[in-house]
């Protein structure tokens, strides 16, 4: 018994060794890769713990396989227990080490994109579907880190045969039963590819303006511009028409409309319009600012200045400096052109 207990020792000793020679060389062979590609140091980051986690339980699951007892001996069913729960812990860390390992490859791709210019239109794009990218891979490495859990144990793998014998009956069932969910699990993984709403995208929904926040695989989360928050179904945006404002490009074109007197000076209003437009400043992109009429119905005339900017909020902001210095000047330049109400009185 006592060489037997010697040899388990060594055994012990050299498979710890042998992992932490493993351990080593691995960091040493990503410390000199990281000065070729700096992103290496980032990835021995994130799976540092995971990686030396494997190993280890690895290393030790091979020692309990090598010195195990006979199967008649009364050690057994112990040995058989920590060797279940080894394998159980490995999984689980391989799981985790494979998911580190995918999303920093995703992390990677989002990297290369910047979503801080004017124009990032394709920069919200990618970071939308790796966004939901990441989602996905988390949900599926999940799952089949499970799967693979609960395989380990003899009593599931009798009860999983037999589930796939019916596998036809339960898929028809449970397909019923998620029709809603699959739908917008579906519906969202379109959206990250269909290029129909992106991250940032100025929208209007439900009579509401908004940009879009965040994508899942169920829902979309769009922020109102008074910072409330809609939550609508992955499947209105594929079902329910919407007004996506920076599909193509991030510049947008926007109308001041001001109702006015029948005397007002259009002309005087149009040669104001470049000083006003001047002092906006970065606001405006120096594409478009006319001025039109538009209409001239029940006792007014409608007014409309067309203005552009490099973006919805810029635009929004831009819009309200011009409808400010307009309704200034109107009030102080022309004060006969403020709306005004005409009553015919007659004598008889």
């Amino acid at each position: 018994m006592a060489v037997t207990w010697t040899s388990a020792l060594l055994a012990a000793g050299s498979v710890l060794a042998g992992a932490l020679a493993i351990i080593v060389v691995t960091h040493l062979v990503v410390r000199l890769l990281a000065r070729r590609w700096p992103p290496a140091s980032r990835l021995a980051h994130s799976a540092r713990l995971p990686f030396r986690a494997l190993v280890l339980l690895l290393a030790v699951s091979g020692w309990v396989a090598g010195v195990r007892p006979d199967p008649s001996s009364d050690w057994a069913t112990w040995w058989d227990a920590g060797a279940l729960s080894l394998r159980v812990l490995a999984i689980g860390t391989g799981g985790w080490l494979l998911t580190a390992v995918l999303l920093f490859a995703e992390d990677l791709t989002l990297g290369r994109t910047r979503t801080d210019v004017r124009d990032n239109r394709l920069a919200r794009r990618v970071r939308t579907q790796v966004l939901l990218v990441r989602r996905l891979t988390i949900a599926l490495v999940t799952i089949v880190t499970i799967g693979a859990i609960l395989f380990s144990f003899p009593a599931v793998r009798t009860i999983g045969a037999s589930v796939l014998a019916s596998a036809g009956l339960i898929s028809v069932v449970a397909a019923l039963a998620a029709q809603s969910m699959l739908a917008n699990v579906f519906a969202g993984m379109q959206l990250a590819f269909n290029d129909a709403v992106k991250v940032d995208d100025a929208v209007i929904v439900e009579g509401e303006w908004g940009t879009i926040e965040e994508i899942t695989l169920s829902y979309v989360v769009v922020r109102i511009w008074d910072e409330r928050r809609m939550i609508l179904p992955s499947t209105y945006f594929t079902t329910t028409p919407f007004q996506n404002w920076t599909r193509k490009n991030s510049e947008l074109m926007g109308s001041v409309e001001l109702d006015l007197d029948w005397r007002i000076g259009v002309d005087a209003l149009r040669e104001h319009l470049p000083s006003v437009m001047e002092r906006a400043g970065e606001m405006w992109d120096r594409r478009v600012s006319h001025v039109q009429v538009t209409d001239a119905v029940n006792g007014w005339v409608r007014v409309r200045i067309l203005v552009t900017s490099y973006d919805a909020p810029t635009l929004y902001d831009l819009r309200c400096h011009v409808r400010e210095e307009l309704v200034a000047w109107v009030r102080e330049q022309q004060p006969d052109a403020l709306p005004v109400q005409r009553l015919l009185l007659d004598e008889q």
